[in-house]
């Protein structure tokens, strides 16, 4: 099946208002900026973004929370080095924070793709941050229970993909995104390019097609750090 997108656009055109969105990347590192980008040109509403952090400056995640469009944030650190777009927001009562530890929120994805409902860690017991939640002794220990983590929808980037979907990533970009390809219900990949079906060394494969519904092409992709150094921002379709 070739599952190969014209377009950032066309790729993210069936995520709409209220759904679940896991978008990959710790930092700039592996985040599919041109699919956000597109994301918010379309401007679906009320949407739950999981991630690692709550975005920087006014660029990728910080720029769909400048717009309005995001009603939840699920991440281990809603601020970072240029946290003013969340933080705005948060402290206007216009976004909700779920604060979830990073080795916990790691699991968490990682049981939603191998279907564990829950699970335990003795991470956060004690604090706020536990509050609510299952306790259980295990060898003289507590232990905190976890949920899953499922979205409907995973936007991530890859270095190379074939035509199947099938994915290879560059070093530390690696990161959050197979995980999330495994966690959502659909998963969409831009990757610096595409090869044919066979075209991959199976061997090097990190995620399997299986977990991929649409692929695009994104040959130069733009970098969240440089473009925060370059003091850019998205607006109206365009970066300035």
């Amino acid at each position: 099946m070739d599952k190969r997108s014209k377009s950032a656009a066309e790729a993210v055109s069936a995520i709409g208002d209220g759904a679940v969105v896991m978008i990959g990347g710790f930092g700039g590192s592996g985040a599919p900026i041109e699919l956000i980008h597109a994301l918010i040109d379309k401007r679906p509403r009320n949407l739950t973004v999981i991630n690692n952090n709550a975005g920087n400056g006014r660029i990728g995640i910080a720029a769909m929370i400048d717009a309005g469009m995001v009603a939840k944030m699920i991440c281990s650190f809603p601020k970072s080095s240029d946290p003013r777009a969340f933080t705005d927001k948060y402290l206007a009562g216009e976004i909700e924070l779920e604060l979830v530890p990073q080795g916990t929120l790691a699991e968490r994805i990682r049981a939603g793709g191998a279907g564990i409902p829950a699970f335990y860690t003795p991470t956060a017991y004690g604090t706020e941050l536990a509050n609510g939640k299952p306790i259980a002794e295990f060898d003289g220990r507590h232990y905190v229970q976890e949920r899953w983590l499922k979205a409907d929808f995973a936007i991530v980037k890859a270095h190379v993909g074939d035509t199947h979907g099938n994915l290879t990533y560059n070093k530390a970009a690696r990161n959050f995104n197979p995980l999330m390809c495994m966690a959502a219900a659909r998963t969409i990949v831009q990757v610096s390019k595409i090869v044919e079906a066979g075209g991959i060394d199976p061997e090097q494969v990190v995620t399997p097609g299986i977990f991929v519904d649409r692929v695009v092409e994104v040959a130069n992709p733009q970098q969240e750090e440089a473009m925060i150094r370059a003091g850019m921002q998205y607006e109206g379709g365009i970066y300035a």
